[in-house]
Formats: structure tokens, sequence, C-alpha cells
């Protein structure tokens, strides 16, 4: 991939679009990013991709919030994985697009409640151009439409880094949720962007809407990737 999304001056952000690539090696690859980001031999990183089907557990929730048989998981290929992150449990797969920042707190002069803020902001102001009305919710992270959530956020800081980001649905199978009590929400329903626009739009339709307002919210230069040139763990794609 080449070319640049947004204008902002100044720092840099190099971004990934990876495709469908299942969690584990997606993780890995977060970690390995992160140590170098830490460690300043690589500039802010922006992944972008999609899931195979999966259920992630966060630090603060465990399988409780999966209200459906191990059968009935097997039966629709859904992976399980505990990971790092913060909240509760919550799905991604095909047709939802997952976002990883990989980016330092300090050299952004970011807090982390006002960085989750900033993820919220770009997230409004990229629905805003491809026509939804997103919401923030006082008592609910992430952006809702109405009273069901769209997009979403869950984080990781180590050594002053960011990991994990953002799962806005695009056009995801939205029937899976009804299997979890999302981010620990027994009365929430999910919705995606199809739904609300009433068409089916892919999830890479939404790349470019979203790194320019990425940098816009952010402040930083956008340049587009090419995943050839990361440190790749093994499996990565599939």
């Amino acid at each position: 991939m080449s070319g640049k999304a947004g204008s902002a001056p100044g720092k840099t952000c190099i971004a990934y679009y990876l495709g469908l690539v299942p969690y584990e090696p997606a993780l890995r690859l977060q970690e390995v990013l992160s140590l170098a980001r830490a460690r300043r031999t690589v500039s802010d990183v922006l992944l972008l991709l999609q899931h195979a089907a999966v259920f992630t557990i966060g630090r603060f929730k465990g399988e409780a919030d999966i209200v459906v048989p191990d059968e009935t998981l097997t039966r629709e290929g859904i992976a399980v994985f505990h990971t790092n992150r913060g909240g509760g449990v919550t799905y991604h797969g095909p047709g939802q697009l997952v976002g990883y920042p990989i980016l330092s707190l300090r050299e952004n002069s970011l807090g982390v409640r006002e960085y989750v803020g900033k993820l919220e902001d770009a997230i409004l102001r990229m629905l805003r151009n491809v026509g939804v009305r997103g919401h923030l919710d006082a008592n609910h992270p992430g952006v809702w439409v109405g009273g069901e959530k769209i997009c979403s956020i869950g984080i990781h800081v180590s050594r002053g880094v960011t990991m994990h980001g953002f799962a806005l649905n695009v056009n995801t199978d939205l029937r899976h949720f009804e299997y979890i009590h999302a981010c620990g929400l027994s009365d929430k329903a999910m919705t995606s962007i199809s739904k609300v626009l009433g068409r089916h739009v892919e999830a890479e339709a939404i790349i470019g809407p979203l790194l320019e307002a990425f940098s816009a919210v952010f402040g930083l230069k956008i340049e587009r990737g090419d995943d050839k040139c990361l440190p790749m763990p093994g499996g990565l794609s599939g």
C-alpha cells in the first residue's frame, strides 16, 4: 500500500491495513510493536484489520458473560481468547473494522483518559462523515447510535505505549453479540454502519474516512504503510 491520508502537520503515524487476521498473532504483533515503540525504534503505528470470529475476554470480566454453551461456539466456529485489555467480553469477526493504535502517550502529550476520549472523538467524526449520527453515553464507554452500541473501546498501556483500541461494526454479523453480554451489558443491543444506513458497507470503505478523522483528532500525519515492512510474527495471515 502506498499514499497518504490526512494532512496534519508534525509527527507521523504509519497506518497498515492487514485484512483478515486471527486474534492471537495480531496480539503478538501488537506486543512486538509496543516494545519497539517504547524503545523509540519505530514511530507511532495504527494497525487496521478484521478478525476471524472470536470472543475476547478482558481483565475485568470472565466467561460468565458468554451465555451460550461451548457446543454453540464450536458449531459457529467462534474461538475464545483471554487478553490484557480493559473491559469485558466482546466479539470480533469479519465485517468489523478493528483499530490498534500503538502510540506513545508521552510523545503525544496525552493522559490515558484524554487518549480514550480522542479515540471516541475520532470515531464520532468518521461516523458523521459517512452519514451516521453517533453519540457518547456518560455511563458506558464506546460510541453509540440511539440506544445501540456501534463501536467498543478497550485499551492497555505498557511503558507509556498503547495497545488494543477500538472495534467498529461495519457489516458485522450482529447475531453473534446475542451469545454474550457484550462489555458486561445484558440490556444493550449492538448495531452497525450497514444496519443504520440500510445498505451494505464494506469495512475497507471506512478506512479512508477513519484515517482522516484519526489524523485530525490526534494531530498526526498519517502515512499508509505496507505490511511487508512490519516485524510479522509467524502465522499472521489467515
